[in-house]
Parts: structure tokens; sequence; C-alpha cells
């Protein structure tokens, strides 16, 4: 594990001195997405798998860009007909999109959400409240198979009305997440995580950052998964333990695809079904070639994918980009954003006693009403995030985890809000309170480092 040096108190005064109170109005810009916004281009493997391994990368590849029809077992209700239709930008694996493949499934059946754009970002739905006020944070489809030419008559479900849930505050949006470097972040033992979180405690308490591992809590009570209490990392509130969960999640929650992990439909309206459940399954026949389902093979292809290779001199030059990173220790960004931590011993030697520099501690933290979305996962509360991975940040177009920004400076100014009834303030006020009052200079410096990574 590798912690950031933090500079003292006469660096920060230097940086803040310049500009004092007239720099909390931003003046400087996003540089912007480094390189192309088209997306879809052929992801990376990670350096030294073997021929086997690479074998494995490619086949989940292609099931990865697969697109689902109502006979592999889409729907009946689905956010999308294939993984890389989501996670797309700027290679396969990464990102949403800046041309929201979403668009494309309107027919009579399904219309277009007001908050779903075809230029804007991919998103899913959750709820907060169920009718009658109870918690709900599940999530709700936006299509259904129904009028699809690869379905038929007898199914007619209809869409949830989102536009009433939307005019009654009842909705919550979430954005992929970039897969880069997963198996990396898999890979980091439990006790890496906790001793960084330990790590800079006293600039830590003075800023008020705190964060603990989100932790399933092993109480046997029925809809609560019983897991090993291990910590959890993926998702964004790391909700999901390991990349197979998350792909059978996935695979059921965004397509609708039934699998051995998650075998029964969510909607099981007779007229609907068209494939067997569960619907993606291990093939055991040997006469047919023996083959791993499709969650094995998506898994495979993010535990695979090599992490995103940052900028030396884009945006801004080297020169600046250091010295943004400087700052970024300085007003305490990597507290949170933990520049590097390492793997342990993994049975993939590509993943092995790696460096990760993911710039995350992979905790959830008190993000303040301001980002709150009232959605309770695992042991995440409703004002609670995993701290974003930032590498890979250069080429991400939509920002936070509901899509709300492709403004970098609004993303950050965004970690700020006070506490009130419901929530707390965010762990970060401090920390924003320190990026307001950066010299122009400064702050540029700051941008092209992170738009650099």
């Amino acid at each position: 594990m590798t912690t950031i040096k933090l500079f003292g108190a006469v660096s920060l005064a230097v940086l803040l001195g310049v500009a004092g109170a007239a720099a909390q109005q931003v003046s400087v810009k996003d540089p912007g997405v480094r390189g192309s916004t088209v997306g879809g281009a052929d992801p990376t493997p990670l350096p030294g798998l073997s021929p086997s391994e690479l074998s494995m990368f490619k086949a989940g590849l292609d099931d990865f860009r697969e697109v689902e029809t109502v006979g592999d077992g889409l729907g009946p209700r689905f956010n999308l007909d294939s993984c890389a239709g989501c996670h797309n930008q700027p290679a396969t694996g990464g990102s949403s999109p800046g041309a929201n493949p979403q668009a494309d499934m309107v027919n009579q059946y399904n219309k277009l959400p007001s908050f779903i754009t075809p230029d804007g970002p991919v998103r899913e739905v959750r709820f907060k409240r169920n009718p009658d006020g109870t918690p709900d944070g599940g999530v709700h489809a936006l299509f259904v198979v129904s009028g699809r030419p690869d379905a038929d008559d007898n199914c007619t479900i209809k869409q949830p009305n989102f536009e009433r849930q939307y005019a009654n505050g009842n909705v919550s949006f979430r954005i992929p997440t970039p897969l880069f470097g997963a198996g990396l972040i898999e890979a980091i033992p439990d006790a890496t995580i906790l001793a960084n979180r330990g790590a800079n405690a006293s600039a830590k308490t003075a800023l008020g950052i705190g964060g603990r591992p989100n932790r399933f809590r092993l109480s046997g009570e029925p809809n609560n998964n019983p897991n090993d209490g291990t910590i959890a990392r993926f998702g964004w509130k790391a909700q999901n333990k390991s990349l197979l969960l998350f792909s059978g999640e996935a695979y059921n929650v965004e397509m609708g695809i039934t699998n051995e992990l998650f075998p029964t439909e969510r909607d099981e309206t007779p007229g609907c079904q068209y494939a067997y459940v569960p619907n993606d399954t291990t093939n055991t026949d040997p006469a047919l070639g023996a083959t791993m389902s499709g969650v094995e093979r998506f898994a495979f292809f993010m535990r695979l994918l090599a992490p995103p290779q940052p900028s030396t001199i884009t945006p801004g030059g080297a020169d600046s980009i250091d010295a943004g990173r400087k700052v970024f220790g300085t007003i305490g960004c990597a507290l949170c954003h933990t520049p590097r931590l390492e793997t342990g011993s993994s049975s993939v030697a590509a993943l092995r006693n790696q460096p990760v520099f993911l710039y995350s501690d992979l905790m959830v933290h008190n993000m303040g009403p301001g980002l709150a979305d009232d959605i309770s996962q695992g042991a995440a509360g409703g004002d609670e995030f995993r701290t974003a991975p930032l590498w890979g940040l250069g080429q991400r177009i939509f920002l936070l985890h509901d899509g709300r920004t492709t403004d970098l400076v609004a993303a950050i100014r965004a970690h700020k809000s006070a506490g009130n009834g419901q929530y707390r303030g965010s762990e970060a006020n401090q920390v924003i309170d320190r990026f307001n009052g950066l010299s122009d200079g400064a702050k540029r410096d700051l941008l092209n480092f992170l738009r650099s990574l």
C-alpha cells in the first residue's frame, strides 16, 4: 500500500492566499473529455495473460458485446439488450457513451421517459418509496418486450408510469460504472483496504472524513443476503462483493436474463416468457461442446481488463499535470481518493502483487443531502456512496452516480452540501472549501491532472 504525502500548512496557504475569497467564483473551465467520445473501441487485456486467459478474455468480450433477444431470455422488463451498449466509453467495458442506445428501444409499448434522451447518459431507475411510503430502492426497468418483433401478441405488459414517479420526486438514477481494471480491484485484500482507512488518521479527523467498508450484515433476516462479512467493493454503493456477483445481477436486473446466480424471473407474467428458466446456464452436454455460462464469461472479461492508462502531457502539459497532482494531495482529495493500493496473492499471475492506481479507498462515505439518493444497499445508507475510482476520469463524459453533469467543476462542487434534518453534511465539505479557495492557476492544474487520469 502506498499513501500520498500530504503537504503542510505553508504550502496550502500559498495555494489559497493568491485568490482568497474571490476564488469562490470559479473562472476556470473543465478541459473536457480527453480523446474520442465515440466509444466502442476494442478494450485492452491485462499485460502478462497466459494464452488460455487471453482466449477467455476474448470469449467474454464477444459475449459482452452480444445483442440479446427474447429467445435468449431478454425481459420481460429490461434497461438495454447488450452489456456493451451501456459500458462503451471510450471502449467496450467503459462508462456511458455519448449517444444513448436506450433511445432505440421505442415502440408502441415503450415510450422514452423525459429523463432519457438520445444525447444523455444511459440510466437505470430506482424508486425511493413504495406506494405505501415504505422504502423501495429496487430497479424499475425502463422497457418491456411487448411490441418487439421477436416477441408475440401474448405479451402486453406496460411500462411503469415513470413521469408520475419523476414528478413526485420518487426516482433515483444510476449510470454505468466503468469496468477497466476491475480484476485488480477485486484482488485487493481486505486487510489492505482496512489499513488504508487508518492511514493519515489525524488529517482525516481534522477534515471530518470518516468512511467505512460496506460489509453485508450477517443477520439472516429475509431479503438480506447472509454473505461472509467480507468487504464488498463494486457498484456505486460497493454493494457487490465479486465480479461474478456483479455479472449475475446485471444480467438479471438490466436485461432480465435469469442465470445460475439469479434464477428467478423478476416479472413472471406467463405470456411474456420465451425461454427456459434460468435463461443462461452452463452447458453440461459434452456432445455440444460443454461451455461455461454467460455470467462467468462476463466476469472473466471484466477480471482480465487492463486498467485505464493516464496521460502524462494532456491536457495542459506535464508541468501542469504534475502541479495538479500535488494540489490533489494538498487540499485533501487523496484522503478518500487514495492514489494507490496493491493486490495480494492471486491465482491469476497478471493480478498478483500489482500496484492499483485506482484513486479510491473503496470505502463508503456520507456525501450529504446534495448527493443523497435515499437508496440503501447492503450496509450503505441513502447518503452513502463508495469513493468512485478516478482512474479513467479523463475519458468519461457523464459524471457522478446519476450522470447529472458533464462538467468536472460542477461535479467537484456537488460534493459539498450542508446537513439537514435527514442527513448530516458531506464529509467532503472542508475539502471543497479548500478547492473553492484555490487560485485560478491551482484550480486549472488540478482539473488538468484529473482529466489526465
